[in-house]
């Protein structure tokens, strides 16, 4: 009761009344604490004080600022609309597009085509025979690069590659091999060349892991070399058919 009695003393003081009318609340006639029975003596708030400022979603998304992407979406649409109006699709075609309608023109049989792989075929072999004939005519390679010097029948015997170790007997067969499938003389980077040494190293470690079958990491080497093969034989097969075709003909790979 005496915190009640205070605070009707306090509300009924004429300068707190004239700071809360001041401050949104007015004091009409007596003060009481219970303003749901007594509405004469209610505390009225003030009403504009308390209401929200209502704002529209035009002002709010009027002064928002653009992203990129929108702003990259607003000018797709621009140029949609200007290829619409010159009589252009609106979205434009990938660079290597081939309508649906379009007429095959000169296409051949299943007859034709094999008749024309087979002819490929046959001058492919002839061609790969007369380098191999060209190839044995001349001498057999030497130990240590020793090819072309003049030297006694005894000296020759020692760096024939029958005293060579195997390292120097596969090395001279990759030669051999690239010399084959070369565009030039010397020539050790052409598609082709690489696919034969990549063969010859294939095969040097499948031996090897026929033998020793728990050595991973020279799995771990074949499994990248077989990946590496195929990627520069899938390049051949985008940019020179033929050469493709000749190295897998006679390297017997199955593709």
């Amino acid at each position: 009761m005496a915190s009640i009695m205070s605070l009707r003393c306090f509300f009924s003081s004429p300068s707190i009344a004239s700071r809360a009318s001041k401050n949104g609340i007015s004091m009409m006639g007596k003060t009481s604490l219970f303003p749901a029975a007594a509405s004469s003596s209610s505390i009225a708030l003030n009403q504009h004080q308390l209401q929200p400022t209502i704002v529209s979603i035009d002002q709010q998304t009027r002064y928002k600022s653009m992203t990129k992407t929108k702003k990259r979406q607003a000018q797709k649409m621009i140029d949609r609309e200007k290829r619409v109006a010159r009589g252009l699709p609106a979205k434009p075609r990938p660079p290597k597009y081939i309508p649906k309608d379009l007429p095959v023109i000169n296409a051949l049989t299943r007859v034709e085509r094999d008749d024309e792989s087979k002819m490929f075929d046959s001058e492919a072999a002839s061609e790969m025979k007369t380098k191999i004939t060209t190839q044995s005519e001349k001498e057999e390679n030497l130990r240590f690069m020793f090819d072309g010097l003049v030297m006694s029948d005894r000296v020759r015997k020692v760096f024939e590659l029958t005293n060579g170790s195997q390292r120097e007997v596969v090395t001279s067969q990759k030669k051999r091999g690239m010399e084959l499938f070369q565009l030039r003389e010397g020539d050790t980077g052409s598609s082709a060349v690489q696919v034969v040494a990549l063969t010859t190293r294939i095969q040097q470690l499948q031996t090897h892991m026929a033998k020793h079958h728990k050595d991973n990491s020279t799995k771990r080497g074949l499994d990248a070399l077989f990946v590496r093969r195929r990627k520069v034989l899938d390049y051949m097969e985008r940019k020179d058919f033929e050469s493709y075709r000749k190295v897998v003909k006679s390297l017997g790979l199955v593709r």
